[in-house]
């Protein structure tokens, strides 16, 4: 039986975990901040998004970047500690932006919502948007359903995608250019909703399946090999600790702003793993 540690509470509404640094970075969608958690819990909050952080990842420099949702933006924590525009894709991004990962050569691929979730609007696929380390902006990939937590390999090669509305993911080529390629479905996961991940040394991907209040390991083809099950919504999860055997799980009571807003009350918790993360993010 997984045993679940308590790690931290009193969140709004936990995403984009990532261990950099030696510790937990998690964006808080409602307290409008991205924060740090160390080794015993404690919190950091490390700058202040009004727009509703997610997805976050570093350039090559260190510099931070966050996905800013509600303005379709990318921003950039300078050595200054101020948030400056990486990049406005309110001309091709579809719907709130969300999550992000960000390549080894600084490219970043950010999936949008595709359409109006929250206000109960009619599902329209999205695009795929890469974010040159210059800040200029494309579609690399489109007919996306939903394209949410994706991870990378060490080398930056194969990029894999999940589709939350789609139950899959699908993997791509990396070009040098950040160019996508050879578009093939990694994993058929019908009946499952893949949100938040992370890849781990053999090849298997830990996920929040967000409609089955569980985390669930994956591996290329389809076949789940863990499970482990929660009493809220699965959210996202990291690999981290100092050897990378540490499941980090957010957890929330729901996923509509009216469940979580203001509230306090979604949780992070740790349980231990037999692969260490890998890759990207």
């Amino acid at each position: 039986m997984t045993t679940l540690q308590p790690l931290h509470d009193g969140i709004d509404f936990g995403e984009g975990p990532r261990w950099h640094d030696g510790k937990l970075w998690f964006s808080d969608f409602y307290r409008a901040g991205v924060f740090t958690l160390d080794a015993d819990g404690n919190e950091k909050r490390i700058v202040t998004v009004d727009n509703r952080p997610s997805g976050l990842g570093w350039m090559p420099d260190g510099t931070l970047l966050v996905a800013s949702m509600l303005d379709q933006s990318v921003l950039a924590l300078g050595a200054d500690g101020e948030l400056r525009v990486h990049a406005d894709l309110s001309g091709l991004a579809v719907g709130n932006i969300n999550d992000m990962v960000v390549s080894p050569t600084g490219n970043a691929y950010v999936g949008s919502f595709g359409f109006d979730l929250e206000g109960g609007g009619e599902f329209t696929s999205a695009p795929l948007l890469k974010v040159a380390p210059d800040g200029s902006a494309e579609v690399v990939a489109s007919d996306l359903m939903f394209p949410n937590g994706s991870v990378m390999t060490p080398d930056g090669s194969t990029l894999i995608v999940g589709e939350t509305f789609g139950g899959r993911y699908s993997a791509f080529d990396v070009a040098l250019d950040g160019s996508l390629s050879n578009r093939r479905v990694w994993a058929d996961l019908e009946g499952c909703s893949p949100d938040g991940c992370c890849l781990d040394a053999e090849g298997g991907i830990w996920m929040a399946d967000v409609i089955h209040n569980r985390f669930a390991r994956v591996v290329e083809g389809g076949e789940i090999t863990e499970v482990i099950e929660t009493e809220m919504s699965a959210v996202a999860c990291a690999l981290g600790g100092a050897d990378r055997r540490t499941l980090h799980m957010l957890c929330s009571p729901g996923t509509h702003p009216d469940q979580v807003a203001g509230k306090g009350a979604s949780v992070i918790l740790t349980t231990r793993v037999e692969a260490p993360g890998y890759g990207l993010p």
